[in-house]
């Protein structure tokens, strides 16, 4: 028996998808807002990735097209994952509904071409939106691009039509494989299987009570070792960690959801105990049908955690590593006194480009290394100089005046400490006198602004003595820096001028490759700035991009699961109420439910991820990762942002349940 039996045309085939398309939207709306949320992601990222904008600001910034598409393949997979689950999810629990079209004489064809019209008309409507949102979230994107590069912005709304394009063929992808899965599934199944599907429900794995419990510790072994091995940083034992902690967490909801009604059933006086019984039988029923997806949820918010929590320390290094010598427009360094070929960079420098101020000084060496050995038994502090470092009054007091810094004094027969902020706290306690010369000078003073004193050859390795002139003069040179203020601030172009002229010199470094054994050594403000910046947009901006889809993938998934469960919540908590339960309890039951339905496959990944996060952040040179960059802070902002995003779901769930579960009185 078919359609035109029934006198059923093609139109009312399309009306019907088109009205279960719209119940679908409606129905899972925490799915579609998801959904909608992901087209804008891919449109946003990738319009930044084909901006030719984005290309002008720096030439660093042209491997953008090359990391964002990467991560978008990523992030295709992940949110394919999301429509297949609940695409499959939604065959199921509208099994009846569609076994009901097989009895009234359609044709499984039929059904599965109405079951795939409709779930794609959701997607071109879940599209549309996402691009009309996403051009938003471009503009937010570039701003932010702007503004690491300190430049102006300016809103202007144009659709990139290659962005467009690739979203349209990333959905495509994402639709098609779902839906043909599902539609496959359906021309193959038979009525009665249709109509049983949606009580077939995952298998408890162990129904021992001994081999749960050798499961349950075995995982938490495996997620201890796995967390360790990702802490080594090597790439062989980090493949090895990553499959331990996945194990660990697919052990730990096997175990956890075949133990916890074996538990109960060993201590029924805890299982009656105000609305355990309740909440512990809801419990117990998610998790016996579900506890591979919490696992793989649990997954997923493991890797949303360490990917968003290595971006902010990321971006956090970049920045901090470019500020610490972007008090000068440039300085140059040459460990060889004698080289003359630096006279000539420096008459160069001074032709070429429009100078504010600048100063050409030497630094000394002092005879012992007595604050440097201090510094490295009271901090952490790598130590680079075999003696302390020292610069000249005059010298000190010129670069003082070039940045704007309040005049000090020097007492005689005194010196003063110059230092980072992180090695002020050891050197606060230093009370010890400075021999040079058969000369004594006592301690007398210490600050710290910033003076160019990180990485190799500048003003000392996080700090440096400012003795009087004679006394330094009579120490020999340890290297000679070129310290540059510019009237405007230097391109690219002239940097790589300047970098051309010191190649001419013989074997040089910048920035970044400071740390090698070079006799001439150039940092320059706009291009540790520009470098930090596209840095931050080539590392950072994807991993924050794939920490959004993975929170959003997960906690969608967990959502719609919940929310499938409205009728059923609503009857039980109607007889409840008949057997006398007031709203208080009940608000308070359900308020469990949803906090431990929610809280268990977030645990786990906060214990595995906040270790390696602390660990990381740890690995960063000293003075790096301090205050507002601690490590601790770091992970903090991690967990916020993470329970804020996961929050909002969680809200909009118990608002729904709470307005459409529990029953109205009288």
């Amino acid at each position: 028996m078919c359609w035109p039996h029934w006198g059923v045309t093609s139109v009312t085939l399309s009306e019907l998808s088109l009205r279960n398309a719209k119940r679908q939207a409606k129905d899972y709306l925490v799915y579609f807002v998801t959904v909608v949320m992901a087209a804008a992601l891919l449109y946003a990222f990738n319009a930044l990735a084909f901006s030719p904008g984005v290309r002008e600001l720096s030439s660093r910034m042209a491997s953008l097209n090359v990391t964002i598409p990467l991560a978008s393949a990523v992030v295709v997979c992940i949110f394919g994952w999301l429509v297949s689950y609940t695409t499959r999810f939604m065959l199921s629990r509208r099994s009846r509904e569609l076994g009901t079209y097989l009895l009234i004489g359609l044709e499984n064809g039929q059904v599965a071409r109405l079951f795939l019209l409709e779930n794609l008309a959701a997607g071109a409507a879940a599209l549309v939106l996402g691009l009309a949102l996403g051009d938003l979230l471009f503009q937010l994107l570039w701003a932010v691009v702007l503004s690491l590069f300190g430049k102006p912005y300016r809103l202007s709304f144009a659709l990139s039509p290659a962005a467009a394009g690739l979203t349209l063929v990333y959905f495509l992808l994402i639709y098609l494989f779902a839906q043909l899965r599902c539609r496959r599934r359906i021309r193959r199944m038979k009525i009665c299987g249709l109509m049983a599907l949606d009580r077939q429900n995952e298998e408890a794995v162990l129904q021992s009570g001994r081999g749960r419990r050798r499961l349950f510790t075995v995982s938490i072994l495996l997620g201890v070792l796995g967390t360790l091995l990702l802490m080594v940083g090597d790439l062989v034992p980090g493949i090895v960690g990553t499959a331990l902690v996945i194990a660990f967490l697919y052990g730990f909801f096997a175990s956890f959801s075949s133990g916890v009604p074996a538990y109960f059933a060993r201590h029924e006086a805890k299982k009656y105990r105000g609305q355990t019984l309740l909440v512990f039988r809801t419990l117990s029923a998610k998790l016996s049908t579900m506890g591979v997806v919490m696992a793989t949820v649990s997954m997923l918010f493991t890797a949303t955690l360490i990917a968003e929590g290595s971006g902010m320390i990321f971006q956090r290094l970049f920045e901090n590593r470019a500020e610490r010598n972007a008090c000068f427009d440039f300085l140059a360094s040459t460990g060889d006194p004698e080289k003359p070929e630096f006279t000539g960079f420096v008459d160069y420098v001074k032709s070429a480009l429009p100078l504010r101020a600048s100063r050409e000084y030497p630094l000394y060496r002092a005879e012992t290394a007595a604050v440097t050995d201090y510094v490295s038994e009271n901090s952490e502090y790598y130590t680079y100089y075999d003696t302390d470092i020292l610069m000249r009054w005059s010298d000190y007091m010129a670069l003082r005046e070039m940045l704007g810094y309040a005049p000090v004094t020097l007492e005689p027969d005194r010196y003063l400490i110059h230092c980072e902020p992180y090695v002020a706290a050891a050197l606060r306690n230093w009370n010890q006198s400075l021999i040079l010369g058969g000369q004594e000078l006592a301690p007398g003073g210490l600050h710290t602004e910033l003076l160019a004193q990180y990485l190799y050859n500048v003003n000392g390795q996080g700090f440096l003595l400012v003795v009087p002139d004679e006394a330094a003069e009579a120490r020999p040179v340890s290297h000679t820096i070129f310290a540059v203020l510019t009237e405007d601030p230097v391109t690219e172009t002239q940097y790589e001028e300047l970098c051309t002229q010191l190649r001419n010199m013989g074997p040089m470094g910048s920035g970044a490759m400071s740390l090698g054994d070079f006799d001439l050594l150039l940092y320059c403000k706009t291009a540790d700035l520009a470098e930090a910046a596209s840095m931050t947009a080539l590392v950072v901006f994807p991993l924050f991009y794939l920490a959004m889809a993975l929170t959003m993938t997960a906690a969608a998934i967990l959502t719609v699961q919940q929310l499938s469960e409205t009728d059923r919540l609503r009857r039980q908590f109607e007889l409840l109420r008949k057997l006398g339960m007031d709203r208080q309890d009940m608000e308070r039951t359900l308020t469990r439910q949803l906090a431990i339905y929610y809280a268990l496959p977030a645990l786990p990944p906060v214990l595995v991820a906040v270790p390696f996060l602390l660990h990381m952040g740890g690995l960063a040179e000293p003075g790096i990762m301090t205050g507002a960059s601690h490590p601790l802070v770091i992970a903090a902002e991690t967990l916020a942002l993470f329970f804020l995003i996961y929050g909002v779901y969680v809200l909009l769930a118990y608002a729904s349940l709470r307005r459409n579960v529990l029953p109205e009185w009288e």
